[in-house]
């Protein structure tokens, strides 16, 4: 690496930091979002979370008559601030202003800014006058969006090759949706990747993929009512999670998987959701669910040449269909899904019985390999657990035990207390089988899927002045049996303190360092039998929020990774980039520019960046190679009714870059891509 190319732009960037004083608190929902997309090696497809923040922006909710399913849905909340807030209401009864917040214990004041955009408070309507407004008073909403890379790999120049894309390169998005409140909508989405075809091929029907769906909520004893595309929350995850769910970040009272049961879909992801009905009514303290779903998914289908069998070896979730090869798996496996929740509710605690079925059109028949021993197979699956929450005084217990088809265990509890006003506390331990499996799983582990993990996690948030805060937590995990890639049972730690500094409501600078070590494969292993081998990871981060003026918003960060620093492999990184946000006041435009230089001596050294994007979507790219990048946002408002985004993002790589699979046969320095999306709202 050229460090002195890296110490110039440092001191430059930390030399810009020093001459501004003041800007809004940031979202840590970006932060996990970043987590998350290094945990996955990729972005999620998921924006419902962003349309809903979006949805309460403009139109917040009642504090008045909020539930503990409604305050849930901002994500920002712990579940004993959650229950606080509840409790306050029902001794002194409605609010009479926001500002009164300051009053429920447990909420601090950088609680209320960040939820304060989201919430009012105001006068209770009766259910016979808000369901005679579900019809009538809601906001359509149409968004269109097109987006294009412009330098296109080697596929699209040869459609006629045996992996070449039949498609245009530009992805499109069509939706549309009605909404009141948060009791009622409907709509539907049309989505097309690039490279799909679009009313021609295997696509004459025009989009790749089509969604829809009709959500109700409170209606009498109905609490919510799924038609069409929605997705189903159970317990901590461990037999089924389809909503976008965070696992470890610095918001270490973000431990508890927190949803209601039924959520409406229309994201345009193409996999993890279902398709059909789902109902919750609740009698007083009992609230029961059920739902059934009939969906065609890909898949790899494979016939048996001696006796004519037909199977599944593994079941596709990417939703491309660009190439023949793509298209012919599309749709091969139908999956007919059914289950149930019951739950009991009590003044402090409740309790909760969960079970889903799958049944497959074809066996599921994963590969003959090791880490396979436990993998799903057949044409049936079932899962069923019993998740619990209870709350005394200060301390929130939470957990759920589960069990499969085979009946392999698994059981995850933790707890969240709150020590003192300024200090908050939160364990996390799970305990599941080698042989456990689960179709939808998605709980607070280390691996992507629940399974074959046991471990603990221990967090701790501490605010010993206004202004300061210190976020840490240390998670000791293991892995009972094989992985993919790793060929033995390994172990691992995953180490992070964070410590900020928010001097005004319009400052936040916070620095976080991270260490994680986990056991992987001996890379390039010459010997028959394979070895595991630590490799450890640490990275160092610095940013600084603030703001300059009334409409002039200023964000830097600064991070350095080091990949296996002592070892065979070692590797080092360097990312540094400077936001300019505008936000005019009475202007019907807004902007914003970051610059950035990225330096990594190969790709174990990536570095993941949140991005600013149009409304409802987001970039975590993962940077590596060395090279600058650069993007413009601006957002236009013609009128009330229509507003236009556009987004243009250019990658300038300054070496021969190490260019990953999807980059085969373009050449030249530039990496560039452009978005565009205009929303028109009217009722």
């Amino acid at each position: 690496m050229r460090r002195n190319n890296k110490i110039k732009l440092l001191l430059f960037l930390l030399l810009l930091t020093t001459t501004v004083s003041a800007q809004q608190t940031p979202d840590p929902t970006e932060q996990q979002l970043e987590n998350l997309a290094e945990t996955a090696s990729g972005e999620t497809e998921d924006d419902h979370v962003l349309q809903e923040m979006d949805q309460f922006r403009r139109h917040p909710v009642n504090l008045n008559t909020a539930d503990e399913s409604s305050l849930r849905q901002f994500r920002i909340l712990s579940e004993l601030q959650i229950l606080s807030f509840i409790r306050y209401r029902e001794l002194l009864g409605k609010l009479l202003n926001v500002l009164e917040l300051q009053a429920v214990p447990g909420w601090d004041a950088a609680t209320i800014r960040l939820v304060q955009p989201y919430v009012h408070t105001g006068p209770v309507l009766s259910m016979a006058a808000e369901t005679g407004k579900r019809f009538r008073e809601g906001e359509h909403q149409l968004l269109l969006r097109v987006s294009q890379s412009l330098e296109q790999p080697k596929e699209f120049r040869q459609p006629d090759s045996v992996n070449g894309f039949q498609g245009s390169p530009q992805q499109l998005l069509l939706r549309h949706t009605y909404r009141f409140k948060q009791s009622f909508q409907y709509g539907f989405i049309a989505e097309k990747d690039a490279g799909e075809p679009l009313f021609k091929g295997a696509q004459r029907q025009g989009f790749d993929f089509y969604s829809a769906h009709v959500f109700v909520r409170h209606i009498g004893r109905i609490q919510a009512l799924a038609v069409g595309d929605f997705t189903v929350n159970m317990g901590q995850g461990l037999i089924h999670w389809q909503s976008l769910a965070f696992k470890k970040s610095t918001a270490i009272t973000a431990v508890k998987r927190q949803s209601p049961v039924l959520r409406p879909y229309h994201s345009s992801g193409e996999y993890n959701f279902h398709r059909g009905v789902g109902v919750t009514v609740r009698n007083g303290s009992l609230e029961s669910t059920l739902f059934v779903s009939y969906r065609r998914i890909s898949a790899n289908r494979v016939t048996e040449p001696l006796d004519g069998s037909t199977r599944v070896t593994s079941v596709l979730t990417s939703g491309y269909h660009r190439n023949n090869s793509e298209q012919a798996d599309r749709n091969q496996l139908s999956l007919l899904t059914a289950g149930f929740t019951v739950r009991y509710r009590g003044r402090s605690w409740q309790v909760g019985i969960n079970g889903v079925n799958y049944m497959y059109s074809l066996p599921v028949v994963k590969r003959a390999e090791p880490y396979n021993l436990y993998a799903i197979n057949g044409k049936k699956w079932t899962n069923l657990s019993l998740d619990y929450s209870y709350t005394l005084r200060n301390i929130h217990l939470f957990g759920e035990a589960a069990a499969d088809k085979r009946g392999q265990p698994a059981f995850l509890n933790g707890v969240l207390m709150g020590v003192d006003p300024r200090v908050d506390l939160s364990l996390v331990h799970r305990l599941l089988a080698p042989g456990y499996q689960s179709v939808y799983g998605n709980a607070f582990t280390e691996n992507s899927l629940p399974g074959n993990e046991n471990g603990l996690y221990a967090g701790i948030s501490i605010r010993p002045v206004n202004g300061w805060k210190l976020d840490a937590y240390i998670d000791v995990y293991r892995f009972p049996w094989l992985r993919s890639g790793v060929d033995a049972p390994g172990t691992g730690t995953d180490r992070v303190v964070q410590i900020s500094y928010s001097p005004s409501r319009e400052t936040v600078l916070y620095t976080r360092f991270r260490s994680e070590s986990k056991q992987y494969n001996l890379p390039d292993n010459t010997s028959f039998t394979n070895f595991l081998e630590f490799l450890p990871r640490q990275s160092w981060r610095t940013q600084l929020n603030t703001r300059l003026s009334a409409s002039v918003y200023w964000r830097n960060r600064v991070e350095l990774v080091w990949y296996d620093r002592k070892g065979q492999h070692r590797e080092t990184g360097f990312l540094g980039y400077t936001d300019v946000l505008l936000r005019p006041a009475g202007k019907p435009w807004s902007g914003g520019f970051r610059l950035q230089y990225v330096e990594t001596e190969g790709y174990n050294s990536r570095i993941y960046a949140f991005e600013n994007d149009v409304l409802y979507s987001y970039s975590i790219p993962a940077f590596f190679d060395q090279g600058y990048r650069y993007y413009v946002n601006v957002q236009a408002e013609p009128g009330k009714r229509l507003s236009i985004w556009i987004k243009w993002s250019q990658t300038i790589f300054t070496v021969q870059n190490k260019v990953l699979p999807s980059d085969a046969g373009i050449t030249g320095p530039f990496r560039s891509s452009i978005k565009l999306q205009i929303r028109y709202i009217f009722q």
